[in-house]
């Protein structure tokens, strides 16, 4: 090896981050007591390089050069106690024992067990063959689990390539808010993001990836809608109608059916009179056009949540002007990460030093997990629920950010500081947002809208704005899951009349009453609210139902149906921690809530009580038949 190339990968070792670096070693028991002498330096409110002494750094240098020369050193073995230092040392903290086995499995230190036996190839020959719907995030990882346990299924998928949310949504500057590396699979790590947060082309790449590497593809059917679903109790098998992208309708047959559609797959288009008389353009982000072109045109933006808030930056420097119509402005949070790409260090790490992706995980999942639970449940009081001392934190906080960033525009900072408590609603990161809103070719108008014209809307002070092209970020109807695809159960029941069209109710939102061998993925309450990754649900969700199959196929038995009183009693249980968060807050509208002013979408739980309730299959839950 020559000095340049020795000298490469000494500077990686110093851009990346030393105490993952640590715990990387450590985890394998190559860290020569550097875990210990650094610990204290690991537990300090904020630290850095700079903390530790030279020698360590040099130290640990060598040692991490000479453990990269030799990757296949095992780790400890998962009953080694050192595990439970390391993980403090990593995040920081004393983490609760009660966190230790899941942050375990969420950073893949320790791989997700289904907890079942595995099918062997005689049972395999009669296990039920699953249908799932939907070839996003959550169908792949459904998927995946049912291969790893040897249960047959095909995915049927309505559009032409995977994806699903990332599929659909493909506006100018659409990406993920939540950070990249826990939002993906713990099965299937990415040691190549490109950016901290991913952006909508590199989120498609990864679950293009995901399927070529579990060889989903021969399983997935393309351009094939499943526009019915009907349980036949006579021989315990769900009726499909598939529309191909012929328009043909072909019958098909599953024996379990997984919807994996979600609840942002179905774009809401507001109810605004005249908008079918206006002559330019109108798109909904969800449904935004590749050949539309926005470069010098004057553009509206109904709405001012997630997506406005990254589609408005994107493109305000090229448009003629750029006017947003909120109806209640956002709280905003900042992450410095937020536009960067993977930095130099960080990412020779990823590839080349065992585990510390997998630590840089687990801290992710720590720090943005259920540490914010607090600040999502009210306090009682001597007047009711009022936000916990927490949550005014986060409320003094985002206030002084919005002050700052607005400090020389007290025009915007008025329309601009909400009136709610933070975590009511969404939090967006903010991708420019505020300075976006004080260029000279961007309006903020919080009237509303009153009606469109031909060729302009016109706000509820009577106001009117000339536009060229309307764009509707105006979210989905997320309390109407799986309207759009009629399901059958037991005895004729129809899953709309069952949930009252908008007020969907299932056991650990995966199982419903009535409907056999039926299972929804991200369903009723599942939404996380605090914090984590939908793909930690979707994985404990995964997890879960391939047990239920699991031990149906062991059981011999030809239907699977959560009993009535089990689901009830959870339901009662959800509902009444539901009225203890922020989103129940009197006056708080959001997307969470269908029209009684239920909570539909959300989870209350913490991460880790969901992940405890969903481990584990319990036989006593459901009746077989």
């Amino acid at each position: 090896m020559t000095i340049i190339d020795q000298a490469l990968p000494q500077r990686q070792v110093d851009l990346a981050d030393p105490f993952l670096l640590i715990a990387s070693l450590a985890s394998r028991g190559a860290d020569r007591g550097l875990l210990d002498e650094a610990m204290p330096y690991a537990l300090k409110a904020s630290r850095t390089r700079e903390d530790l002494p030279a020698d360590l750094c040099d130290r640990l240098r060598k040692l991490v050069l000479d453990h990269v020369a030799r990757p296949d050193v095992p780790p400890l073995l998962p009953a080694d106690p050192k595990w439970r230092r390391i993980i403090d040392f990593a995040t920081g903290v004393a983490v609760p024992d009660e966190y230790v086995d899941m942050l375990m499995e969420e950073s893949a230190l320790w791989p997700r067990r289904l907890y079942q036996p595995e099918l062997s190839p005689a049972i395999r020959t009669g296990t039920p063959h699953v249908a799932i719907i939907g070839a996003g995030l959550s169908g792949i990882g459904v998927a995946v689990y049912l291969k790893k346990a040897g249960i047959p299924f095909t995915i049927y998928e309505k559009n032409d390539g995977p994806g699903g949310t990332w599929y659909d949504n493909r506006y100018p500057g659409c990406g993920v808010d939540t950070s990249s590396h826990i939002y993906s699979y713990s099965f299937a790590l990415n040691a190549r993001w490109q950016r901290y947060f991913s952006k909508q082309p590199e989120l498609l790449t990864y679950i293009e990836q995901c399927i070529d590497r579990f060889e989903l593809g021969p399983h997935i059917r393309f351009g094939s809608a499943v526009s019915s679903a009907r349980y036949d109790a006579a021989s315990h098998r769900w009726r499909l109608v598939v529309a191909n992208g012929s328009g043909e309708a072909i019958p098909e047959d599953a024996d379990v059916v997984v919807s994996a559609l979600g609840q942002l797959n179905v774009p809401s288009v507001p109810d605004i009179k005249g908008l079918d008389n206006f002559t330019g353009d109108v798109v909904h982000t969800a449904r935004w056009r590749p050949d539309l072109a926005v470069e010098g045109k004057r553009v509206a933006i109904i709405g001012s949540g997630a997506s406005a808030v990254q589609l408005g930056p994107t493109i305000a420097p090229s448009v003629s002007s750029l006017t947003i119509f909120q109806r209640s402005p956002q709280w905003l949070s900042s992450r410095p990460l937020y536009h960067q790409p993977v930095k130099e260090g960080d990412g020779w790490a990823y590839s080349h030093v065992p585990d510390y992706l997998k630590w840089y995980r687990l801290t992710l999942f720590w720090q943005f997990g259920d540490r914010l639970y607090p600040a999502l449940m009210m306090q009682a009081g001597p007047e009711g629920f009022r936000p916990s001392p927490q949550n005014d934190g986060l409320r003094e906080l985002f206030t002084s950010y919005i002050r700052d960033k607005l400090a020389d525009r007290p025009d915007l900072l008025a329309k601009s500081l909400p009136d709610y408590p933070p975590m009511a609603k969404r939090i967006p990161i903010d991708f420019g947002w505020y300075d976006m809103l004080k260029r000279d070719n961007v309006e903020l108008v919080d009237k509303g809208v009153d009606h469109v014209e031909t060729d302009a809307l016109v706000a509820a002070d009577g106001t009117r704005h000339r536009v060229d092209l309307i764009v509707l970020a105006t979210g989905f109807k997320a309390t109407r899951m799986l309207h759009n695809v009629p399901i059958g159960g037991r005895d004729g029941l129809d899953l709309e009349t069952a949930w009252s069209g908008d007020d969907p109710h299932a056991y650990l939102g995966l199982t419903v009453p009535g409907f056999p061998n039926f299972f929804v993925m991200y369903g009723p309450n599942t939404n996380l609210g605090h914090g984590g990754s939908v793909i930690f649900q979707i994985e404990c969700q995964a997890r879960y139902i391939a047990s239920a199959i699991n031990h149906l196929a062991l059981s011999k038995s030809s239907e699977i149906e959560v009993r009535r009183e089990v689901c009830d009693a959870y339901n009662l249980e959800l509902d009444e921690l539901l009225t203890r968060t922020v989103w129940s807050a009197p006056g708080v509208n959001n997307w969470f809530k269908n029209s009684r002013g239920r909570i539909a979408t959300n989870s209350p739980w913490r991460l880790v009580d969901y992940w405890q309730r969903t481990r584990t299959f319990e036989p006593s839950d459901y009746l077989f038949a």
